[in-house]
């Protein structure tokens, strides 16, 4: 049984060598469709109409396609899961051994060209691929088994490191000082709004530190700003770089899914060992601290909820906006809801709340706040309670009974998809666009 001509659904029969046959043809005659049209942002609304039929009847295809063979393609890309495959690697093998599966390197580079609301939105298909390989408990959990692996960019740089103590990258500056690895972070511009460069630096500083033997302690903290409204003082994170929104800079899998499964997952739950088996564990964990000057919005409150131990400045805030901003705010759906409970939870989440440090709602996120005078001495007292080999093993403990691996694996797959369908919103791409040009 064939598909009408000219029309890009496929009829897939169960069997996986004729089925990738049938997907790759079905979504060839859905890019002859496409290109036929014009380009995203100048479509008019029939042609807007045509695109979403093709992109609705290839994207059931693909998942139709997954429900019958994700283990099978994912054992193929992984050679029988030996192969430990990040993120931006596996879809990129997808797209070769797969055509049609996900977007190949040509359509995502014709993608990246673009600002957000001219794009063809082919991080959808990407995020089909990953739902459907996070929510296999044999492929999702090898999955996230290769991302708590360290980095090659901090393999590269380990033995500099080990020997200097020190690396300065664009967002975050790197300093080994008495056995803590205090991490800095250093967008004076933006205010540590992040964007695809900070997930990189952050996540090879913390493999860094989790990976240095002369590390005991780890710690994040926001630097002194340039920014003309908090020049000279220090400010934690001003969550998502809305302006890289617009502009088509934040990718699904590099930021969005990334920093979930890779660094915050990594502070939470430590690093894999490149070389698994024997009988010790399987992660090296350290405990991490995190300081919060001025304040702690998005992202930068999402990163709170993996922290053993997170001290305030009395005159700082949290927020999650990112329902404001009509998106997802990573996992701390998942996290906050579970330390704040459902009401609070859905107060930040839902509703915008502010939280501000000297509430006493604040408590759920901070465990002490301290005059900003007096920030430095209660750091350096808190680093010093969390150096022990006690505390290493009972917070590896901890993250055990707070969080199981499969819970955070069945959250991620829906978020996978949720996100994607929510950056490519008309309201999110008509809010970013505002917020953006709001910001100096």
């Amino acid at each position: 049984m064939t598909a009408p001509a000219g029309h890009a659904a496929a009829v897939l029969t169960g069997e996986l060598r004729a089925d990738r046959v049938q997907l790759a043809a079905a979504a060839e005659r859905g890019e002859r469709r496409l290109a036929a049209l014009s380009e995203p942002a100048v479509r008019t609304p029939g042609e807007r109409t045509e695109a979403e039929a093709v992109h609705e009847e290839l994207r059931t295809a693909r998942a139709e396609f997954l429900a019958a063979h994700t283990e099978r393609v994912y054992d193929e890309l992984t050679a029988g899961r030996t192969r430990y495959l990040r993120l931006d690697e596996l879809v990129e093998a997808a797209s070769r051994a797969f055509p049609g599966l996900v977007p190949n390197a040509a359509q995502l580079a014709a993608e990246r060209s673009r600002p957000q609301a001219g794009k063809e939105a082919r991080e959808i298909d990407q995020a089909i691929f990953l739902r459907a390989v996070l929510r296999s408990p044999v492929a999702g959990r090898h999955l996230i088994d290769a991302m708590l692996r360290p980095t090659p960019r901090a393999m590269e740089l380990l033995p500099e490191f080990q020997v200097t103590g020190q690396l300065r990258m664009a967002a975050v500056h790197l300093e080994r000082r008495a056995g803590v690895a205090r991490l800095t972070l250093c967008r004076e511009d933006c205010l540590n709004a992040e964007d695809e460069t900070q997930v990189d630096d952050m996540e090879t500083a913390v493999d860094l530190a989790l990976l240095d033997p002369q590390v005991r302690v780890g710690m994040v903290r926001g630097g002194p700003m340039s920014h003309p409204r908090y020049r000279g003082r220090r400010v934690f994170s001003a969550g998502i770089n809305l302006k890289k929104l617009s502009a088509g800079d934040i990718p699904l899998v590099g930021f969005l899914l990334r920093r979930e499964l890779g660094y915050l997952h990594k502070l939470l739950r430590g690093l894999a060992s490149a070389e698994p088996g024997g009988w010790r564990p399987v992660l090296r964990t350290k405990p991490w601290l995190a300081a919060v000057d001025t304040f702690a919005i998005g992202g930068g409150t999402q990163m709170l909820l993996v922290f053993d131990h997170v001290i305030a400045a009395a005159d700082a805030y949290f927020s999650l906006p990112a329902a404001r901003e009509g998106i997802v705010p990573g996992v701390a759906n998942f996290r906050f809801a579970r330390v704040a409970g459902p009401r609070i939870a859905r107060q930040v989440i839902l509703a915008g709340r502010r939280i501000r440090a000297v509430e006493p709602d604040a408590r759920v996120l901070v465990d002490e706040v301290v005059e900003p005078e007096q920030m430095d001495a209660a750091v350096e007292r808190a680093l010093t309670r969390l150096d022990g080999e006690a505390v290493v093993a009972n917070r590896a403990m901890l993250a055990v009974g707070e969080e199981s691996v499969d819970e955070f694996r069945t959250y991620l797959a829906e978020f996978a998809l949720h996100q994607a369908l929510r950056i490519y919103g008309a309201d999110v791409l008509d809010k970013v666009d505002r917020f953006a040009g709001r910001v100096t």
